[in-house]
């Protein structure tokens, strides 16, 4: 009875764990996706802001929002290209060693420019324009020509792919045809003709002028046997040659 109890015990805090654990990881990824979610909302909304500014502001504070803008849009274009070719493409690995490199550099210049911002010497905001301006157009350079190497990669192979399946179907497709050679190739045999019908076949076997030829009679299958001879019976009389 004790052994049962404690088998019960055990079971009880096996199932006790588990659903501990699966609590525990379903609060995980609730929330990394409620984390997910605010962080996108957070960009979205910065973009929209930074959109506004570019178009509001005027200066050196409107130039400076479109340099953050064109950074976070490029960045994040590549670093989606990346990702989305990586699940297809293990050698992206190497590239997406260089865009983490690249995009600590990108993080530091949108850390300056959002600094930058709220600087209200506006002669020293045009005095870092031209270095903040080429920093820029540096990174979104770089991130710009991994971005589209991915992309023209990906093309490549979509359309070695494709030309390698049309090829296939098209030898598939002439086997699915194979009647087609065998209708041309052969034809069948006619039947033959009924002599005695007067057909073609008859008229050419008879020549003109000839008449036609007599069957023999058919013979009888056994020949008829000679009658017996009886003793009382009496002998033919020769005739006489006179």
């Amino acid at each position: 009875m004790e052994a049962v109890i404690a088998v019960f015990a055990l079971l009880f805090l096996l199932f006790v764990g588990l659903g501990a654990y699966a609590a525990v990881k379903a609060v995980g990824a609730a929330k990394r996706g409620v984390d997910r979610t605010i962080a996108q909302a957070r960009r979205t909304v910065e973009d929209h802001t930074l959109r506004a500014k570019s178009f509001a502001q005027l200066g050196p504070a409107g130039e400076i929002a479109q340099l953050r803008l064109a950074l976070r849009t490029s960045m994040r274009a590549t670093q989606d290209a990346l990702q989305a070719g990586a699940a297809e493409d293990e050698s992206l690995k190497e590239s997406i060693g260089l865009f983490e490199r690249l995009s600590a550099h990108g993080h530091e210049l949108d850390a300056d420019l959002k600094r930058l911002e709220t600087e209200p010497d506006r002669a020293t905001l045009t005095a870092r324009l031209p270095e903040l301006r080429d920093r820029t157009e540096r990174i979104t350079k770089s991130a710009d020509s991994l971005r589209w190497a991915v992309r023209d990669r990906a093309r490549r192979f979509a359309e070695d792919d494709l030309g390698s399946l049309s090829a296939q179907i098209d030898i598939e497709a002439d086997a699915l045809r194979h009647w087609a050679r065998t209708d041309t190739g052969q034809h069948s045999a006619p039947w033959p003709e009924d002599p005695a019908a007067g057909g073609p076949a008859a008229s050419r076997q008879r020549t003109p002028g000839s008449a036609p030829t007599e069957e023999p009679a058919p013979q009888a299958i056994t020949p008829p046997s000679p009658r017996p001879a009886y003793p009382w019976q009496k002998k033919p009389r020769p005739e006489s040659t006179a």
